[in-house]
């Protein structure tokens, strides 16, 4: 794996350390932060837990936005050997309740407040009222007056972590197909190996400052931007809350040369009214995902020509195929590359189970770094979730072709059946999407006693004044089979997004079965 030779989260840290002391592994609001300074809080604050009696077997939780401190537990939890196991910060007090209990964490780093909430005051209550049965200590994020990150002191010698390749690193909730969400355990020696080589396809150096605007308690931050990052040497540009208007002041005056971005996220910055191509000039790699649409509009738009397409999940540590960064700009757009090394990819039909040829879409099957099971309550999908030899069922369709790379369809339980044919929405809407009139759209499909499934395509106009549906409709037919065309057209102010930005397909399509 290039020069990279730790296969843990701490030592990692330390290897870096010693080529790169002095040089920034982190920008925030609070000033810039060196490889050094965050090995030396990370492991100071290791010992401190140590002392608070944390140990190996245990599991240390965190409650917290993008910030410092949550570079600094996660790799303190590296250095003793335990598991961190983030919770979003978009739990409500019934969600956290859950994940406290399925997760058993012995205690739990929190800010005090975040969002207008007071996180202290849920948490207390929680244990109080024996939401989540277990004793877990609370640790504040900041301040003076009790531990914290904040006031542990600094170790000058470099240690080692005492957790070992093959151990649990992190253990994400991810949600899913499931009516609670899933417990993804992630092992150091994948999350590393893997991240390192989509810093490959990114093509990523110690130079340099990539803008991460998701959060950390999610896969894309967490699992592919910083080993990505940390193992180039390279410097994470963080907000604690995405802002499109301070991110594209960030960008600037950080001259970021490379984004984790995504279709909502690229499309808030070139459309707000500070944008500028001065802005994002520096810009020259990033990851994104989406149609060829969101491809062009992240290369030409925001100025990332090298942008690169992925296809993943955090059950195959966040990414397990990248386009590098310099294909030529179509194959980038039509096709989510080839396998990232030590991934191996097969599509099988799903009706006669054999695996499927070059360009046949089937169901698409993942095997090398992929998790061997899921935890805690969601362990029963375990069964279900694998292949007899061993393969992750993804639950998507796609194809590869005769060089090996995939092409992505869509999920196999969003696919619209119309007339006894399946038609993919991201299809329809990669077609909807290049009409001048569009801002953005979501397809999906709604019952209908004559072709199965009506097609649905709810539109954000970029001026609901003028816009023209049968111009739309007329656009369609010119690129679109017939079946595939829209059946309804329904005008709205916003689609339904996760925080993260994807598209909510669930909700799209109950909006369609509440149309008369």
């Amino acid at each position: 794996m290039g020069n990279i030779s730790s296969r843990t989260w701490f030592d990692l840290l330390v290897e870096i350390e010693k080529d790169y002391p002095d040089r920034p592994c982190l920008i925030f609001k609070d000033g810039k932060h060196t490889y050094s300074e965050i090995r030396q809080r990370s492991q100071a604050l290791g010992e401190s837990l140590k002392e608070r009696g944390v140990k190996p077997g245990d599991r240390v939780g965190i409650w917290a936005p993008n910030q410092c401190e949550w570079l600094e537990v996660l790799f303190a939890t590296s250095y003793l050997g335990v598991p961190l196991v983030p919770f979003s910060t978009w739990s409500t007090k019934s969600e956290l309740s859950f994940l406290i209990d399925d997760s058993k964490v012995s205690c739990i780093f929190s800010v005090s407040n975040f969002g207008g909430r007071d996180f202290l005051k849920d948490l207390n209550e929680i244990q109080i009222q024996g939401l989540a049965p277990g004793k877990f200590q609370i640790i504040k994020i900041g301040g003076e007056s009790e531990f914290s990150v904040s006031s542990t002191l600094e170790s000058k010698v470099p240690g080692r972590s005492a957790g070992q390749r093959n151990d649990v690193a992190t253990v994400l909730y991810t949600s899913g197909s499931s009516s609670r969400p899933k417990a993804v355990p992630l092992k150091h020696e994948s999350i590393i190996e893997n991240g390192f080589n989509i810093g490959e396809r990114l093509g990523l150096t110690n130079e340099d400052r990539v803008f991460v605007p998701v959060p950390l308690f999610w896969s894309y931050g967490s699992i592919n931007a910083l080993p990505a990052i940390f193992s180039h040497g390279a410097c994470m540009v963080l907000q604690e809350l995405y802002e499109p208007g301070s991110a594209l002041s960030l960008i600037e005056e950080q001259g970021c040369t490379a984004i984790y971005t995504l279709p909502a996220i690229t499309n808030s910055l070139t459309s707000h009214s500070s944008f500028s191509k001065r802005a994002v000039s520096t810009l020259r790699t990033g990851l994104t995902i989406g149609t060829p649409q969101d491809l062009k509009n992240a290369a030409e738009g925001l100025g990332v020509k090298s942008i690169c397409n992925i296809y993943g999940s955090t059950e195959t540590y966040g990414n397990c195929t990248v386009t590098p960064h310099d294909w030529p700009f179509e194959l980038r757009s039509k096709t989510q590359g080839i396998p990232l090394p030590g991934t191996r990819l097969r599509v099988r039909n799903p009706v006669s189970g054999e695996i499927s040829k070059a360009g046949e879409v089937g169901s698409i099957e993942v095997s090398g770094h992929i998790i061997e099971g899921y935890y805690g309550e969601s362990s029963r999908h375990n069964a279900k979730t694998f292949s007899e030899d061993g393969f992750f069922l993804t639950g998507d369709l796609g194809s590869v072709d005769e060089a090996g790379r995939l092409v992505f369809a869509g999920r196999s339980n969003e696919m619209i059946k119309r007339s006894g044919i399946n038609v993919s929405p991201a299809e329809v809407e990669e077609i909807i999407q290049q009409d001048v009139q569009v801002a953005s759209v979501g397809v999906t499909g709604k019952p209908d006693n004559k072709v199965d499934e009506a097609i649905v395509a709810f539109v954000v106009p970029k001026n609901k004044f003028r816009f023209n549906k049968d111009a739309l409709v007329s656009h369609c037919k010119r690129f679109l089979s017939s079946y595939k065309i829209p059946d309804r057209i329904e005008l709205c102010d916003e689609l339904p997004l996760t925080p993260t930005g994807k598209l909510k397909r669930r909700e799209l399509k109950e909006w369609a079965n509440k149309l008369l």
